[in-house]
């Protein structure tokens, strides 16, 4: 592994676009490799530390993937912003574990990542062996979706990475669990350096994707493809502060996947840091639960 505990891995999609994946580790007979997804502006670094103790488990490591999609982190930008859909960042993602020569895998997705999950579920339902969903369900409360888009289209610009963590800071509010050291790993995780200044480290044509959204009509639910998950290991974690992910649609998922593990982050919103609190240890055995099956 590289200094940063990872290596770069490149490959090219179906339409010539070179994408790169994080490579955390090595695969270890019997032991699921993990995949991680990342949400709509998103990247892999937000899977950074989680992915160190996963790969360096002292009884139990795993190789981690985390993806940069199409337009995010180090990953080219698409020349089409339409290809910027759940659907072809899905088939990114085959091709990528296919290039590594990855058939199956646990997967951990985070809000797009896993509504990406519940996608391949339908297309590849053989390459999912267990699934980690991070604040994201079948129904996306709009409420949620409406602050997204609002807060990407107006956010202010940060002068110094100083700024960044401040302006997480006051996303999260008073109610926050979240630690200076958190924000600060957030920042660095959203932004990318140049010259010391924070720049969001996504193409910004994909913010054309939110406003093709029509949030006065209802939005799709995706029932149907989390079904798909219904045969193999399953997580949900969900902030207890989430505007994205309800409390009631957390309920629901329990009664249509009983064997479901359910954990609500307290003083966290959209989406917790899988790398804090108690997660990395729970999130390591569910896996190692899931390795037999």
């Amino acid at each position: 592994m590289g200094a940063q505990g990872f290596e770069d891995f490149y490959y090219n999609s179906q339409d010539a676009l070179k994408l790169r994946a994080r490579v955390y580790g090595v695969r270890h007979d019997g032991v699921l490799p993990v995949v991680c997804l990342a949400g709509l502006t998103r990247n892999s670094a937000d899977f950074h530390d989680l992915a160190l103790y996963l790969a360096n488990h002292p009884t139990n490591p795993r190789q981690v993937i985390a993806f940069d999609y199409r337009g995010r982190g180090r990953s080219a930008y698409a020349p089409d912003w339409k290809t910027y859909d759940p659907i072809v960042e899905a088939g990114d993602i085959l091709a990528g574990m296919a290039a590594l020569g990855v058939g199956e895998a646990a997967f951990i997705g985070t809000s797009r990542g896993g509504l990406i999950v519940m996608i391949l579920a339908a297309m590849r339902p053989a390459a999912i062996k267990a699934a980690v969903l991070n604040d994201i369900g079948p129904v996306v409360q709009a409420e949620g979706l409406t602050a997204i888009r609002a807060y990407l289209e107006r956010a202010p610009k940060p002068k110094s990475f100083a700024d960044a963590v401040e302006l997480q800071r006051a996303i999260a509010g008073p109610d926050t669990a979240l630690t200076a050291a958190d924000f600060e790993r957030m920042a660095h995780a959203i932004f990318r350096d140049e010259n010391g200044v924070p720049t969001p480290d996504f193409d910004p044509a994909l913010l054309n994707t939110l406003q093709s959204v029509d949030l006065d009509k209802p939005l799709p639910e995706l029932w149907p493809q989390f079904a798909g998950l219904a045969d193999i290991a399953l997580m949900a974690i969900r902030g207890a502060n989430s505007t994205l992910l309800s409390a009631e649609t957390l309920t629901e998922m329990e009664k249509r996947h009983p064997g479901m593990t359910s954990i609500t982050v307290a003083g966290q919103g959209h989406a917790p840091l899988l790398e804090t609190g108690d997660l990395p240890r729970r999130i390591a055995a569910f896996l190692k639960s899931a390795d037999g099956r």
